[in-house]
């Protein structure tokens, strides 16, 4: 990273958060992998050796209330412009969701620092205190924010304008947070984009040799001394709980297969099945470059149809290209199997940017239950095994909702994926999506 995008003094606005920790009953403080790090003593001193520090104070990172926390970050790299050199979060998701809550609090924001008095919806004393360290009235450079962001057009170009000597964003950007990538290079504008390296609350897996790739390409080469890995060839039977084929090493891998990562590690865990899919797609020296494909549970399936989260992500992106002439974007989505109804079908979630005509979300419902091509999926449509696919269009704000209640349980902003399918176990999530529903369209397609 440093030879391919050398970068200089300054500071990094870091979207990181530390989620709540608790005790277990052997007496042990128990919580995520990354909040732990971040408390950690080494963490801290790495943090202040490194030449890009977070340019938000250790307050904001542990604050209690996460939306406080993230009004904070915005609010300092705000105040140190001109010195934020990278902008970075665990997952891609992390970033997008605070510069679309920019787009709300932006006005605010230039009122903190106009009169260099913080917001009296932060609440939290240790934040208050920290960060009256770092504010003072600054009437000049709220007038220049506040001319900066009344002349972007969609927010477009966001960040350069914000932060001009920002060199690039970095954040775990494959797998499921692919579908955030296209609003993120809207923020970015020219800025590049760098994915992360590849890891897990297991282990890491592997390095991002070549950062200059696109997001896309991204490959990870595995690092050998991290753990033990094996790799589980592929096959039709091998599903989780049955017998199948016995994991092989590192060094018996084969081009171009798919596998599913399995890691036994110094904390304990032997042949750990992560659930990861990986295509071998190349070797650095001898070590593979893996690219993750999907999660190996089948996230759709109903008959003899199998839908992996990347068919999913494939069918939304097909068919939110019909938003485009009315300049509106799917925000999010999900989806759920509806086994209740006779015959079961899909149901895809969407929250929309704005209000679309009719006309086009049916076409929508339309083109999302085309665009599933597995030939499992397309032949159980046909005879009516599998029902007509419904699109259910929710209300503003819905997977906000759905983000505060992960965070209530003690998830942290920074570690939160999208659920990209909701099972009736997760009943709470799917009560959020049933009593957010605006309007629903069921498809044609194959009718």
């Amino acid at each position: 990273m440093e030879e391919e995008f050398p970068i200089g003094n300054g500071k990094a606005l870091s979207f990181i958060f530390g989620s709540k920790q608790f005790t277990t009953k052997g007496g042990l403080l128990a919580g995520t992998a990354t909040t732990n790090v971040y408390r950690s003593a080494q963490f801290k001193k790495t943090m202040q050796a490194m030449q890009t520090p977070s340019c938000s104070p250790d307050e904001v990172i542990f604050a209690p209330d996460f939306h406080q926390s993230l009004y904070c970050h915005l609010l300092c790299g705000l105040i140190f412009r001109e010195e934020i050199q990278v902008i970075s979060s665990t997952f891609a998701h992390s970033i997008v969701h605070s510069l679309r809550t920019f787009e709300l609090v932006w006005s605010e924001l230039c009122s903190d620092i106009r009169t260099g008095v913080l917001s009296a919806k932060i609440t939290v004393p240790s934040i208050r205190t920290a960060m009256a360290k770092v504010l003072a009235p600054n009437p000049d450079l709220a007038d220049e924010i506040q001319k900066k962001c009344l002349g972007l057009t969609d927010w477009t170009g966001l960040i350069p304008e914000m932060f001009p000597n920002c060199k690039y964003i970095y954040a775990i950007m494959t797998g499921s947070m692919e579908p955030y990538l296209k609003k993120l290079r809207v923020y970015a504008g020219g800025v590049r984009l760098l994915s992360a390296d590849y890891g897990s609350s297991e282990g890491w897996i592997g390095a991002n040799v070549n950062p200059d790739l696109p997001p896309e390409m991204t490959s990870f080469t595995v690092l050998p001394n991290i753990g033990y890995f094996e790799f589980l060839p592929l096959t039709e039977s091998n599903e989780v709980d049955s017998v199948g084929p016995e994991p092989i090493g590192l060094t018996d891998v084969q081009l171009d297969e798919e596998y599913e990562v399995v890691v036994t590690n110094v904390a304990g865990l032997y042949r750990y099945r992560l659930g990861d899919v990986v295509k071998v797609i190349g070797f650095h020296n001898s070590t593979p470059k893996l690219q993750f494909v999907c999660r190996r549970n089948l996230m759709l399936t109903i008959n003899i149809d199998k839908n992996t989260e990347k068919d999913l992500q494939l069918s939304v992106e097909a068919a939110a290209k019909l938003l485009a002439d009315e300049k509106l974007e799917v925000v999010d989505f999900t989806s759920h199997v509806d086994l209740t109804a006779d015959p079961a079908h899909y149901v895809i979630f969407w929250e929309v940017s704005g209000e679309a005509s009719d006309a086009v979300l049916k076409e929508c419902c339309n083109c999302l239950d085309r665009s599933f091509v597995d030939v499992g999926y397309v032949s159980s449509r046909k005879v009516n095994a599998i029902g007509p696919l419904e699109l259910r269009v929710l209300r503003k704000g819905t997977f906000h909702k759905i983000l505060d209640h992960y965070v209530g349980l003690g998830s942290a902003l920074s570690q939160f994926k999208t659920p990209r399918c909701v099972g009736p176990s997760n009943r709470k999530v799917l009560q959020i999506l049933c009593n957010n529903v605006v309007k629903s369209y069921v498809s044609n397609t194959f009718g």
